[in-house]
């Protein structure tokens, strides 16, 4: 097994706890801390059979570099994932072609370019996990890493969600239109709305940071740009929010009317 890395937060560890329990080396908890939502984890964790520590509130600290831990803590192994998002891709055509018509995988990215904040990154990959989104790509020059904030934030979706960062995310955006993946990027001056675009097929949306939006390369290489309806004063959304809002619309249209 890989060594293993820090997990906290009982949204994160909680997760991690229920899907796969084995995973886990060991977990921390502040005895100080005895409320009811404590006495419930600790349960679970004993039902688990995972060894348990106690451990105060400067100790927390120090094995997860930060103070947001709630008093709990776990050292993990790393989850085994698809390596590369060709095997990725490749494990979804197999999917569409072992299925009925009725049944059909349509694949579903999310691209984020230029979002370096951890607390951004963490709550896209949770909505993209309630979203059911296939894959997360951001360049590796231009994007925050997956760590233990992410993790936090991310409440167990940066252990479900595959990230990729590429070396040129332009290039990677080209390969995904070879394997009929239509790329769609936000943008606040397009004339198109993101409620007059078809999302039912294969799509990849791209979103960029709020205030700088996309790069004007990773613009250049979307097969169309849409806008998300701004009705009061702020021109803009928060790229979490933008991302729920483009993806539970691909969710909604391929609820009603799958392609």
């Amino acid at each position: 097994m890989s060594n293993p890395k820090v997990l906290f937060g009982f949204h994160a560890v909680g997760v991690r706890l229920k899907t796969t329990p084995k995973s886990i080396v060991e977990i921390y908890i502040d005895p100080t801390r005895r409320d009811a939502r404590m006495r419930q984890f600790v349960d679970k964790v004993n039902e688990a059979g995972v060894r348990l520590i106690e451990a105060d509130g400067m100790r927390l600290a120090k094995l997860c570099g930060s103070h947001g831990h709630q008093g709990v803590a776990a050292r993990v192994h790393e989850l085994t994932q698809v390596t590369s998002l060709d095997e990725l891709l490749e494990q979804l055509e197999a999917s569409q072609l072992e299925r009925s018509m009725n049944e059909r995988v349509q694949p579903l990215i999310l691209v984020l370019d230029g979002v370096t904040d951890p607390h951004n990154l963490g709550a896209c990959l949770r909505v993209a996990d309630g979203a059911g989104v296939h894959a997360v790509i951001a360049p590796k020059d231009h994007a925050a890493g997956i760590n233990a904030t992410v993790a936090k934030v991310a409440s167990g979706a940066a252990e479900t969600v595959p990230y990729f960062m590429v070396t040129n995310l332009a290039r990677t955006l080209n390969e995904l239109k070879e394997r009929n993946i239509w790329i769609i990027g936000t943008s606040d001056v397009a004339a198109k709305t993101l409620y007059q675009t078809d999302l039912r097929g294969p799509v990849a949306l791209v979103l960029g940071a709020e205030g700088d939006g996309m790069r004007q390369l990773t613009a250049k290489t979307c097969d169309e740009l849409v806008s998300i309806p701004m009705r009061g004063a702020v021109e803009s959304l928060n790229v979490s929010v933008a991302s729920g809002v483009c993806l539970y619309e691909a969710l909604r249209q391929r609820s009603l009317n799958p392609a």
